[in-house]
């Protein structure tokens, strides 16, 4: 009996190493996108439940205003900018148009729902929760809602879909590492200028991570065969048939 338990149990490993094995990718990407979504919805009851910032909201931000100084005031208002108008939007329009150039018909759709989506879900989380902005010291006003932080759903999503389009590339670590860097910065520039909470900041990143990551789930980028109807010969027939584009040539994985 102990031994046909024993048996038992070690075919249900041996099965579960196997089922891991094959499905390893689609699991990483349901728990890339359904962690970030439960983070970001138990983050948007409480905004709803309270009024202005949560509980650790307020001494993280003036822990972070106490460390204020001359160079890091002057730093700041320009650095934040790129998160958006400066930085996001421009080079995210460059790597469309590589794209593009580039005939990654897959790779440039994917790149323009995911970011595009951002900035869509971004607008409209902030018109449903209408959440105010801190008001712990003097900042010029901004007009519209605070959570979650658009620029920390920009810079994220921005670094995140660049990550899955260079999945495959021999230097995705500079991208991992670089992206990391530039999306801590823009949340300290928003911390520090006091125009978000960090709950504001973390929920933009949970947002934008599931939705770029489910994104890349329903688009695969990184396919490398995709079916396009082009006329058929002879030129006469008004049928259409599908070819297969080679990856070098249109959607290869590296960017």
């Amino acid at each position: 009996m102990v031994s046909s338990g024993w048996n038992r149990l070690q075919s249900f490993i041996d099965f579960l190493q196997q089922w891991g094995q094959r499905n390893w990718q689609s699991l990483l990407l349901f728990l890339g996108s359904y962690i970030p979504l439960a983070i970001f919805a138990i983050l948007a009851i409480q905004v709803w439940q309270v009024e202005g910032g949560l509980w650790w909201d307020v001494a993280i931000l003036r822990t972070i205003h106490a460390t204020a100084q001359p160079p890091l005031d002057a730093i700041a208002p320009i650095l934040t900018n790129f998160g958006t108008i400066w930085g996001v939007i421009p080079a995210s329009v460059g790597i469309g148009i590589g794209l593009l150039y580039a005939r990654r018909w897959r790779s440039l759709i994917y790149w323009l729902i995911a970011l595009g989506g951002c900035g869509l879900i971004s607008h409209f989380a902030k018109i449903w929760l209408h959440r105010g902005r801190p008001s712990l010291w003097d900042y010029p006003p901004l007009s519209n809602f605070s959570f979650p932080s658009g620029h920390a759903m920009a810079s994220m999503g921005f670094v995140v879909a660049l990550i899955v389009l260079t999945w495959n590339a021999n230097w995705r670590i500079w991208v991992w590492l670089l992206g990391s860097g530039f999306v801590a910065s823009i949340a300290w520039t928003r911390l520090y200028l006091g125009v978000h909470y960090p709950s504001d900041v973390l929920a933009g990143w949970m947002l934008s991570v599931a939705w770029v990551i489910g994104i890349s789930a329903i688009v695969k980028p990184l396919s490398s065969v995709i079916l396009v109807s082009l006329p058929s010969s002879p030129p006469k027939s008004t049928q259409a048939s599908p070819i297969q584009i080679s990856p070098h040539s249109s959607d290869s994985a590296e960017l």
